[in-house]
């Protein structure tokens, strides 16, 4: 399975370069590397050598890339939701609306730029794949969304289920359901087969971000101050998002020390300038991007001692808030809201104490 890395930073810090350096120092190591680029201007091409297209193309040896379309994906992308449609439903709603029609509404983008790398992941073509995307809050959104969906999933489906609504018409609901659909539904559960379909690839896409081995974040800043704060901010919203930082790179760099203070504990990579088409200094430079699971983990939960530890760093005990309903625990920290479902050992215990120490909030039960 391939590892998917990502770089996360202020507009302007170097992002890209950096992204495409580590495309071509994995390249250069002999794994099989395709970098994936949410750019819709021809800059990315520029610094590539070449113009991107919808399509993986070969740059070179171990090495190809692609630029995602929206627009391009979510044509095929309906296509797709128009014959899962057809595959449940006798009689089809959605074949007379076309792909072509439909506009791409905000944070679409960001759900279109994840189902496309989930295909580039499973196609077992390539070995790394460097997703070069916004690099901010959007990125952010999109590592967290298949935990916001399984929690609006769990939720609702659990409303609707203890609803008196659902009481009263669950006793029809196979026999209307076999009318409509091409499936059997029990009736007893909202938990329809589209439904747990959707279920297990959200569960398996969480698990796929959470674990740094399969995707990594990196920062990427200059000695800027608004470009370092900014990288703070991410680090701490990228924990909450379930995303490893694995460490940072640095760009025009002259004073090592204060930028591994500010970062302590991620590993601190100076990054040189770089000349014309030379690229070698910065592939030269670049990190063993297989260290970052060494890196402090999103979320860790003690079982023994009753505890859960997250690491956000960046922020502080007036900046997060923790409210419990059930068996879930949400934490809200900067711009990220992030819902916990503890494990069997933990349901039914109620939140005993929070503290917040040395970047940690660790919540006792």
């Amino acid at each position: 399975m391939p590892q998917i890395l990502t770089f996360l930073g202020k507009g302007g810090s170097g992002r890209t370069t950096v992204a495409i350096a580590a495309a071509k120092q994995q390249a250069n190591l002999g794994r099989r590397v395709l970098f994936v680029s949410q750019d819709p201007t021809p800059a990315t091409g520029i610094l590539l050598g070449v113009p991107l297209t919808d399509k993986p193309k070969s740059i070179g040896a171990n090495l190809e890339v692609v630029s995602i379309s929206a627009t391009i994906s979510i044509e095929r992308g309906w296509e797709q939701v128009k014959q899962i449609e057809a595959r449940y439903l006798r009689t089809p709603l959605l074949r007379s609306v076309y792909g072509q029609e439909l506009a791409i509404l905000p944070g679409m983008d960001g759900a279109i730029a994840l189902n496309e790398l989930r295909q580039y992941d499973a196609s077992g073509k390539y070995d790394v794949i460097v997703y070069d995307g916004t690099g901010d809050m959007a990125t952010l959104a999109m590592a967290g969304m298949p935990d916001s969906l399984s929690w609006y999933l769990r939720r609702f489906i659990a409303v609707v289920e203890e609803s008196d609504l659902w009481k009263t018409i669950s006793p029809i609901m196979q026999p209307a359901m076999a009318a409509v659909l091409t499936i059997a539904w029990t009736g007893e559960s909202v938990m329809s087969q589209p439904v747990q379909e959707a279920t297990n690839v959200l569960a398996q896409a969480q698990l796929m971000i959470s674990n740094p081995q399969r995707v990594v974040g990196y920062l990427v800043t200059t000695e800027d101050p608004a470009a370092v704060a900014t990288a703070k901010y991410l680090w701490g919203s990228a924990q909450q998002s379930g995303l490893t930082i694995g460490g940072i790179l640095v760009n025009q760099c002259t004073t090592k020390d204060t930028v591994t203070a500010e970062f302590d504990p991620l590993a601190v990579t100076i990054v040189p300038t770089r000349v014309g088409t030379d690229w070698q200094p910065l592939l030269d430079a670049m990190p063993d991007f297989s260290q970052a699971v060494t890196a402090p983990k999103p979320i860790a939960i003690d079982i023994q001692n009753r505890e859960v530890r997250l690491y956000l760093p960046g922020f502080d005990k007036t900046q997060v808030k923790l409210t419990q309903s059930g068996p879930e625990v949400t934490i809200e920290a900067g711009d990220r809201r992030r819902n916990i479902l503890l494990p069997p050992a933990l349901k039914g215990s109620s939140v005993t104490g929070a503290k917040f120490q040395n970047g940690y909030l660790i919540v006792s039960f």
